[in-house]
């Protein structure tokens, strides 16, 4: 034990006589004597060499030997700050700084707040709900009773664990989960993601993204739903023209689609609108009166209107992006052409 306390009385001796200038120095200070392969831990673990009669003494010095080296660390570090070398000298800090490149958010967001903040301004609150969806709320509540020749229409996800559960195929299961809670005025829109079982491509995907609308309230008439959709279009895409054809959707009646027309040749003919001038960009009607009576309200006193549109539709006439798969890949350098976008 005589060699470990003459060899500790050694140690006291460089410490002692050690002088740090820089901050360079200091570290290699700290790592000689206190880092964690350092001279201190070195000399603590000579403790389990120690006899156990031998040990509360040699632990008084051990640790005796610890602080004194602590307390000469802290001693140059006030020396070194004294005399203006900081931890941080080594910075020009009149140098400009690295820069942070800005985020961007992705253009469906972009769209959709759009979308979303032009119904705000008409009175249309934003309703939400589950992508997970059940049977009813997704086709029987709205006028899709099992069989129905209108659910082949729509590939579904169905969970294999609970095939009464799937992933929804349209928002308008939120609308459905609204007239279940709440009576008329009912004016909203529900934005969210949707799941269909299509082959991926340039042109369909096995998930996209739909804004639909509801409005029930007495005395709504078509003609409400058409000045709704003109102001839609007016303030998305313009002056663009706009006309309705008729259609089918199971859960209105009468129904249509809505045409713009092309933003991209200005109504001429090219391959986005299959040389038609025309795109068709939702899907719309009345909300059939089975529906409203499904949920507890009086068809024969209210009436509403209903439509739906894909984001990514509205997305491609905006910013013409001709592949959906772009949405999802995550390609930076597609990402980047929406910096600044609001």
């Amino acid at each position: 034990m005589d060699e470990l306390l003459q060899q500790i009385e050694n140690y006291k001796q460089e410490v002692t006589a050690y002088n740090a200038s820089t901050q360079d120095e200091l570290e290699t200070y700290r790592i000689k004597f206190l880092g964690t392969k350092g001279i201190v831990k070195t000399v603590l673990g000579e403790m389990k060499n120690v006899p156990n009669e031998s040990k509360k003494e040699f632990g008084l010095i051990l640790n005796a030997f610890k602080v004194f080296t602590e307390e000469k660390f802290e001693q140059l570090k006030e020396s070194i700050s004294a005399n203006g070398q900081q931890v941080s000298s080594k910075i020009d800090w009149s140098l400009p700084g690295d820069p942070v490149p800005a985020g961007t958010r992705h253009p469906l967001s972009i769209v959709r707040n759009q979308m979303v903040s032009i119904f705000k301004r008409l009175g249309f609150a934003v309703a939400e709900g589950p992508e997970i969806e059940d049977d009813w709320h997704n086709f029987t509540a709205l006028n899709l009773p099992e069989n129905h020749p209108a659910r082949d229409m729509q590939d579904t996800f169905y969970l294999h664990q609970n095939p009464d559960y799937l992933l929804r195929t349209h928002t308008s299961s939120v609308q459905a989960r609204i007239m279940e809670k709440q009576k008329p005025p009912i004016r909203i829109v529900c934005p969210g993601r949707v799941y269909r079982n299509e082959t991926i491509s340039a042109r369909a995907h096995c998930f996209f993204h739909q804004v639909e609308g509801l409005y029930v309230d007495e005395n709504v008439s078509f003609a409400d739903l058409k000045q709704t959709l003109y102001f839609f279009v007016k303030e998305m895409f313009g002056d663009a023209k706009v006309r309705f054809r008729p259609s089918y959707f199971p859960f209105t009646e009468p129904s249509a689609e809505m045409d713009i027309s092309c933003t991209v040749c200005g109504g001429k003919g090219c391959s986005l609108c299959k040389h038609t001038g025309w795109v068709e960009i939702l899907g719309c009607g009345m909300v059939h009166p089975k529906m409203l009576d499904n949920f507890g309200i009086d068809s024969e006193n209210y009436t509403g209107f209903a439509f739906g549109m894909g984001v990514e539709r509205i997305c491609q006439l905006k910013f013409r992006v001709n592949d959906l798969r772009l949405y999802s890949q995550n390609d930076i350098r597609f990402l980047r052409q929406f910096t600044g976008a609001v």
